[in-house]
C-alpha cells in the first residue's frame, strides 16, 4: 500500500506538539479536548508513556478500547497506540498483533511491531520489518518520520551502519522534535559508550537530552542517560521535580517569591519574619536544588 496521509485531523494541534517534543504543552493540550477524539486518546497514550506515568497510559489506553464505530484512519490510530502500550509493558506478542491490525502505511506501526519482535528472538522478522518501514519512510519524504526509522533500523538490523543512521536521525530531528532528537542522542552516546570512542562527544549527547528531559519530565528517558552517565563516570545531576520535593513548603513559598523578584527584605516583611532566616531557607534550597543562586530559581521551579 502506498504512503497516503491520513486525515487532516491528524495534523492538528496536538500532534504538531507531540513531534516538536513539547509534551507538557501537549498534555494540556489534549486533556482540554471533551470529550477526547480517538486522535487525543492515542496521543494521550503516547505522552503518558513518555512520562513513564503507566496507570494513565492504561486509563487511556482503556477508554481508546472501548472505542467502537471508527473510520478506517481512527481504528488504525487506536491500533496503533495500544501496540504501544502493549509493547511498553512487556506484552510483546499482543504488540505485534495490534500492529499489524493497523491498516495504514502512513502510521509506523512496523517500528512497533520490529522492536517487540526483537524482544521475542524473532530477529528476521524484525529486520525486514524495519528495512521496509525506513524505505517507506525515505519515499514518503516526511523527516519525522524518516528519523524514527532511522533509529529503529538501527537499533534492529545486525549489518546496517549503526553510527551513520543514528547520526542522520540525529540531524533530521534535531531543532524540530526535541524528544526524538534526545531519544536518538542517547542511543548513539550508548553506541560510543560501548565502544569506547569519543566519551566527550558521548557526554555532551547525553547532557542535552538529560536537560530536555528534565525541562518535560520524561522519567524514563532520565532513568537511560542517568545509567549511561553513571557507566561514563560522570555525575547525572538530580532531575527538578526530584529536587523540588525534597523542598520544605517554606522554602517553596519563599523561592518562588524569590525567583518573581522579590527581596530578601520584602519576603522577610510579606511573611513576618527575619531576613536572616529567609537567607538561611534560600541557603538551604539552592543546596537541594543544585543551584548556585536566585537567578537560577526561574528555570528550575518553570515560571515564565
Amino acid at each position: 500500500m502506498p504512503v497516503t496521509p491520513l486525515a487532516a485531523s491528524a495534523t492538528g494541534v496536538g500532534e504538531h506538539l507531540v513531534r516538536a517534543g513539547r509534551v507538557s504543552a501537549a498534555l494540556d493540550h489534549l486533556l482540554a479536548d471533551t470529550p477526547p477524539s480517538v486522535e487525543s486518546l492515542a496521543l494521550l497514550v503516547e505522552c503518558r508513556l513518555a512520562r513513564g506515568e503507566m496507570d494513565l497510559a492504561g486509563r487511556a489506553g482503556s477508554a481508546l478500547s472501548a472505542r467502537g464505530n471508527l473510520s478506517t484512519d481512527d481504528a488504525a490510530r487506536r491500533s496503533l497506540a495500544l501496540a504501544e502500550l502493549a509493547a511498553a509493558t512487556d506484552r510483546d506478542a499482543e504488540a505485534v498483533a495490534r500492529a499489524h491490525q493497523v491498516d495504514s502505511d502512513a502510521l509506523p506501526w512496523r517500528q512497533v511491531a520490529a522492536l517487540s519482535l526483537i524482544r521475542l528472538g524473532r530477529r528476521a522478522d524484525g529486520e525486514q520489518l524495519a528495512t521496509e518501514q525506513l524505505a517507506l519512510s525515505r519515499a514518503a519524504g516526511s523527516p519525522y518520520h524518516l528519523a524514527g526509522a532511522l533509529r529503529t533500523s538501527a537499533a534492529v538490523c545486525a549489518t546496517v551502519d549503526i553510527e551513520g543512521q543514528l547520526r542522520e536521525a540525529y540531524a533530521l530531528a534535531t531543532g524540530r522534535f526535541e524528544r526524538l532528537a534526545a531519544q536518538v542522542a542517547t542511543d548513539l552516546a550508548g553506541l560510543l559508550a560501548l565502544t569506547g570512542r569519543d566519551r566527550l562527544g558521548a557526554v555532551a549527547l547525553l547532557r542535552e537530552a538529560e536537560e530536555y528531559a528534565d525541562v518535560e519530565d520524561l522519567w524514563p528517558l532520565h532513568v537511560r542517560v542517568r545509567r549511561l552517565l553513571e557507566r561514563l563516570d560522570e555525575q547525572p545531576k538530580l532531575p527538578r521535580t526530584e529536587a523540588m520535593e525534597r523542598l520544605t513548603q517554606a522554602q517553596l513559598l519563599i523561592c518562588t517569591l524569590a525567583a518573581t523578584g522579590s527581596t530578601n527584605r520584602a519576603i522577610a516583611d510579606h511573611l513576618r519574619i527575619s531576613v536572616k532566616a529567609v537567607e538561611g531557607h534560600l541557603s538551604h534550597a539552592y543546596k537541594k536544588l543544585e543551584i548556585s543562586g536566585r537567578a537560577q530559581l526561574p528555570q528550575v521551579l518553570r515560571l515564565p
